[in-house]
């Protein structure tokens, strides 16, 4: 009867177990990605709220052409080694774009992987209908 009680019970303890941990990482999920916002939402962002950093990660030259004003400018290939130097506080808001918005994508993940908690990327400045500037 014990062994029986044994069979029966450790199937539905593991099931109980494995939800619970999907569970908590369904919970965690929000603080360890990055959200993906359209332009107009950026936008949105950008003109009523404060404390943000707008984040281009293209390269020197495609800054210079033009982006949007405000933004700071750092590389997605340099996110790992100056993001910690330049953008100080893990928790403030930062709106990352890039030109097509796949380099926008893997440096929102970067950060992430860098303890940075409040990421919005919101694609590249081709779909960005709003003013720019150039240098």
């Amino acid at each position: 009867m014990k062994k029986l009680l044994v069979l029966v019970l450790l199937p539905l303890m593991l099931v109980i177990f494995a939800s619970c941990t999907q569970a908590e990482k369904e919970n965690t999920r929000e603080t360890t990605d990055y959200l993906n916002i359209s332009a107009q939402e950026a936008k949105k962002i950008m003109d009523s709220e404060t404390g943000y950093v707008i984040l281009d990660v293209r390269t020197e030259e495609e800054f210079a052409e033009g982006h949007i004003p405000g933004a700071i400018l750092i590389p997605d290939y340099e996110i790992e080694s100056k993001a910690e130097q330049i953008l100080t506080d893990k928790n403030q808001l930062i709106l990352v774009y890039c030109r097509s918005g796949r380099r926008s994508k893997i440096a929102s993940e970067a950060l992430i992987s860098l303890g940075y908690t409040n990421i919005r990327e919101f694609g590249g400045i081709i779909d960005w209908p709003y003013e720019t500037v150039s240098d």
